[in-house]
């Protein structure tokens, strides 16, 4: 006879005091009070067991973890629950970062921050252009904190020869974490100007390295190319000062844009940037954190890219 145990496989069962149904051969008086248990095999067939002894029916109970106080109760077995999204990124994280060794570039830790993504979240890719930024960036950062804290654990709990080693030990991860931010951002970006379709040249080498170039250098150099159908970006995590640099790159585009993800910027700055021919791109989840300005244009990514497509007949 078999045990409790090896009838009550973990996946997925339901208890049931109780039943209806003309067909079913346990309705009678001397089944009243009795378990049944129906575990789930397929997609839509079940193994169900009776049981009939009190201590058998406790056991049952005890073991699932799973009291009955009315007529049914319900037990998901902890080896099928379901996988959530966040649980898949981060099967797929810890799986990356198990083999590590030594920091991985941006440009890897991004590609595959946007791969699990898309593995895990099947909506992803219907998403906004905004909204598939910020969920790149955010998870992103998990992951970077996730390698940071496996690669720098012993160095951060060593102990310090100076006050010197400790500095120096805290620059260089905050260095590192600066970097990657910008960098990080800049990948994202590029993703979702290459899924868009815009063509584009990351740095290139015209009047200083702007970050974006549309459509690129080759426009940018044809002086039958008209200027309105250019567009330099400067790609910002934060712009509170940064943003004048963009002024200076590509000079034969007046009129500039800067993408950034940052909270929020004072009606002082924002004036600024309008006064200089500067508009700029914001995640629209950030858009309540700007306040308005007369003439300053604050766009959100969909509507850049739209106005880019539309300008370039893409």
């Amino acid at each position: 006879m078999q045990s409790i145990s090896e009838m009550l496989p973990p996946p997925f069962a339901a208890r049931l005091n109780g039943s209806s149904g003309r067909d079913f051969p346990f309705l009678t008086a001397d089944n009243v009070g009795d378990l049944l248990v129906l575990v789930r095999t397929g997609e839509s067939t079940f193994h169900g067991y009776v049981f009939d002894l009190p201590e058998d029916i406790a056991d049952v109970q005890a073991s699932l973890g799973v009291e009955i106080i009315g007529t049914w109760g319900l037990y998901q077995g902890f080896g099928m629950m379901p996988e959530t999204e966040d649980d898949c990124i981060h099967r797929r994280f810890a799986t990356f970062i198990e083999p590590l060794r030594n920091f991985p570039d941006t440009t890897t830790i991004s590609t595959t921050t946007r791969e699990a993504i898309i593995s895990c979240i099947k909506t992803f890719t219907k998403q906004t252009m905004d909204s598939r930024l910020m969920l790149l960036m955010d998870r992103e950062y998990a992951l970077f904190r996730m390698v940071e804290r496996m690669l720098c654990q012993d160095e951060i709990c060593r102990q310090f020869r100076s006050v010197d080693d400790f500095l120096s030990t805290a620059a260089r991860i905050m260095n590192r974490r600066k970097s990657r931010a910008g960098r990080a951002l800049e990948n994202h970006v590029g993703y979702l100007f290459q899924d868009a379709n815009i063509p584009f040249d990351a740095r290139p080498n015209v009047d200083g390295q702007p970050d974006v170039l549309i459509p690129g250098k080759a426009q940018y150099e044809d002086p039958r190319w008209p200027e309105e159908r250019l567009y330099v970006v400067g790609i910002k995590t934060t712009c509170k000062d940064r943003w004048r640099q963009v002024l200076n790159e590509a000079r034969r585009v007046r009129h500039k844009h800067i993408l950034t993800v940052q909270k929020g910027i004072s009606t002082r700055q924002l004036t600024e940037m309008r006064d200089s021919s500067v508009s700029l791109v914001v995640p629209q989840k950030l858009h309540s954190m700007f306040p308005p300005v007369d003439g300053m244009e604050v766009l959100s990514i969909r509507q850049f890219v739209d106005a880019v497509r539309r300008n370039l007949g893409i």
